[in-house]
């Protein structure tokens, strides 16, 4: 048995044993559960994925005379203005306003900008009040022009999540990208047994307050993502079936690295944002390195079908991550190629900068301050009129 304190003491003193998540599972096969318990002090985990559920809280400073923006616009994209004076929230899905060509540039790309250093320009509609009198303002911003610039991530994530297929006989534009007819094509979107969520299956080393890295710099779980549904049904192995728990996430964007923050677009679905993301996992006893040695051939996801346009549409069973990971599955007995939406060699590589902090003794680990709600149901939206119509 181990306790966060005293590895924490071990990483600033750099004595700690860290390993990336996939080295510890090849040195579990090699040797045991057991000696990897008594070897190692920290795991390290990564993703980089779309996270589309993102966005950015920017605070530009007040102008003189003052104004209280009430309808602005960042490169285009419209950021939301419903709060304090000079206060904004930029959506990472939101959509360029600057005409046809820029329909591809979101809130996703001026946000990877402003870490990047690049100047980004600002126009203002104010509301007019005696202590906010001027009504517009129009300027050019950078990281280094505002104040507090920080991400706050609703949903980020995602334990487990689907195979996106097309059973019909047109091409279907999606948030997985484009799938093509008659099941010409599969993608999947969470990396498997190199997941953060999904060698943490209960949650029982993250929670409230988890220090984690988020785009390149250090960051904070703040609370359960949306649509978090950890009741989702499990293998023995509590790994979830489908997509399960979520995480909201909160970091200085100023800190960042605009290699983990990327704009992207998705052909006629729309813009969003790929972020790379790191957790580190303390090995307190044997039960940490044994859920963190789940292979991808014990991980399962399901195969969905998008020409049904429903919420709860058909699936064709479910298929291991070990499978996904060949690029090749078999529906109905026709093969079909399969991609991942994900980067795999990318979130090898957060899980390896993390690791670096660690045994350089720039990063130490955090007790949660609270436990993440594991009893969560999950709850649709019915439009009890329209529904009576459709049925």
């Amino acid at each position: 048995m181990r306790t966060i304190a005293e590895i924490n003491e071990k990483i600033k003193e750099k004595r700690a044993v860290v390993l990336t998540v996939e080295e510890l599972k090849a040195r579990v096969a090699e040797t045991s559960v057991a000696q990897m318990a008594k070897e190692v002090d920290v795991v390290t985990t990564g993703t980089f994925e779309p996270m589309e559920s993102s966005g950015a809280i920017i605070n530009l400073g007040h102008t003189d005379p003052p104004i209280k923006i009430r309808r602005c616009w960042l490169d285009g994209v419209l950021a939301y203005s419903g709060f304090g004076a000079v206060d904004l929230y930029l959506g990472a899905t939101e959509v360029s306003e600057d005409g046809d060509e820029s329909r591809e540039i979101g809130g996703g790309h001026v946000i990877a900008n402003l870490i990047a250093g690049k100047p980004v320009h600002l126009r203002a509609i104010g509301q007019e009040t005696d202590c906010y009198p001027r009504a517009s303002f129009e300027t050019t911003i950078s990281r280094d022009t505002i104040n507090q610039f920080y991400l706050y991530n609703p949903r980020n994530l995602y334990q487990n999540f689907i195979v996106g297929v097309n059973g019909g006989d047109r091409p279907l534009y999606t948030y997985l990208g484009p799938l093509q007819p008659r099941l010409g094509n599969a993608v999947y979107s969470n990396i498997g047994a190199l997941s953060p969520l999904l060698n943490d299956p209960e949650l029982k080393l993250i929670g409230i307050g988890s220090r984690i890295f988020l785009g390149g710099g250090i960051g904070y779980v703040a609370w359960e993502g949306t649509q978090h549904f950890p009741l989702q049904k499990r293998l023995p192995n509590q790994t979830p079936i489908g997509p399960a728990a979520t995480l909201a996430l909160i970091g200085d964007a100023k800190q960042m690295n605009p290699k983990w923050v990327r704009g992207c677009y998705f052909k006629n679905y729309g813009p969003s944002i790929m972020l790379g993301v790191g957790v580190a996992f303390p090995v307190l006893n044997e039960a940490v390195v044994q859920c963190c040695a789940v292979s991808d051939k014990e991980i399962v996801a399901p195969v969905v079908d998008f020409s049904i346009p429903r919420r709860v549409r058909p699936t064709f069973g479910l298929v291991s991550y070990a499978q996904l990971k060949t690029g090749r599955l078999k529906i109905e007995g026709k093969p079909v190629r399969v991609a991942p939406l994900a980067s795999i060699y990318l979130s090898r590589q957060v899980a390896l900068e993390l690791k670096q902090w660690i045994a350089q003794g720039e990063f130490t680990l955090t007790e949660p301050v609270a436990p993440l709600d594991m009893n969560r149901s999950f709850l649709p939206q019915n439009l009890w009129g329209s529904q009576m119509t459709l049925d």
